[in-house]
């Protein structure tokens, strides 16, 4: 506890401000996540793929559900030989065919996270004047908490529409469907195993980044955080919870597969085993390697999706801060 509240930057940031630089992140992030998930479809039927801020999800269920060049026979030797192959056979934009489904679930997930752990970090410093490295620990944990809890249900039912095929349209038919036949509670379906995988995910993240970002700041005597320096600790920030929570991820990843499977051939969902038992049957199976199973392309996927989406959310922050400084400067 300090000696008293810390005092607010005079050129803090708006909520709305805030908002604003991490959908821009989200968006962008998206876009890099889009074409690197199109790439990798071709490894299998249904495939799950996380970077540590959002989740991608394909079933394809008989080829009917593919598109085009996954329905070609064509063989890839490799993900560059794939993005040759796809591209003159498909075009360009083939490449971000599944951007507008990552869009509706990524923007507004993104926002509600990033923005309600700079204010929650904020809140703590502030207005209660707790100091020390634990905040951002607190802050990240609490944040993607309630993102998860809140975009968990909308999570579920998009799954569900892409295994039928169903336009978002009848997204609200989709909602009275899922909770006729299973009530409320069943919208929040895997909300566990997620929490558990993305909240010590988050927690260690913004512990690390914001670590990372004040010993590299105070190396190169930086008065704020520059472009470089935010890319760097996020990088890093990133590849460190990407392989500390990596034994969730393995658990989430062959659930999430497993359901998008049985939906997608009208199997009937029992109920899943706990994410203890699973990790217990991996371990039992295939040894501690089972657990951190996919370690490299993890870190490569998580390291440069977290640099990218947090360089972008601090460029956007030091615009606007600096905007506010020179509008409060004016209108003295």
């Amino acid at each position: 506890m300090g000696e008293g509240p810390a005092v607010r930057p005079s050129a803090a940031i708006t909520p709305m401000q805030q908002m604003l630089a991490s959908g821009t992140g989200a968006v962008l992030t998206s876009l890099f996540d889009s074409c690197y998930f199109i790439l990798a479809v071709f490894l299998g039927k249904c495939f799950l793929y996380c970077n540590g801020l959002m989740d991608h999800v394909y079933v394809c269920q008989n080829m009917s559900s593919c598109s085009s060049w996954y329905k070609t026979p064509t063989h890839f030797s490799g993900t560059v030989d794939a993005f040759v192959k796809i591209t003159r056979n498909e075009g360009l934009r083939s490449l971000w065919s599944g951007l507008p489904p990552t869009l509706v679930m990524a923007v507004p997930a993104t926002v509600i996270y990033f923005t309600c752990y700079d204010q929650l970090r904020d809140f703590l410093r502030y207005n209660m004047g707790y100091q020390g490295v634990h905040i951002p620990l607190i802050a990240g944990g609490l944040a993607r908490l309630g993102a998860v809890s809140v975009i968990s249900p909308l999570e579920l039912v998009r799954t569900k529409m892409q295994s039928r095929k169903l336009p978002y349209s009848e997204l609200m038919v989709c909602i009275r469907s899922a909770v006729t036949q299973d009530g409320w509670l069943s919208l929040w379906r895997g909300w566990g195993p997620t929490v558990l995988r993305d909240v010590p995910f988050s927690a260690l993240y913004w512990f690390n980044y914001e670590l990372v970002k004040a010993q590299l700041c105070e190396r190169y005597r930086a008065p704020q955080t520059s472009f470089t320096i935010s890319f760097t600790a996020g990088a890093v920030s990133g590849a460190i919870a990407a392989i500390l929570t990596l034994p969730f991820d393995v658990v989430k990843t062959r659930r999430q597969i497993q359901l998008g499977e049985m939906q997608a051939l009208g199997v009937s969902v029992k109920k899943p085993s706990s994410t203890w038992n699973m990790m217990r049957n991996i371990w039992i199976d295939m040894g501690y390697r089972g657990l951190f199973a996919g370690f490299l392309p993890r870190v490569i996927k998580v390291a440069p999706a977290c640099a990218v989406m947090i360089s972008t959310y601090e460029f956007g922050k030091t615009f606007f801060q600096e905007r506010n400084l020179n509008q409060a400067r004016c209108g003295l």
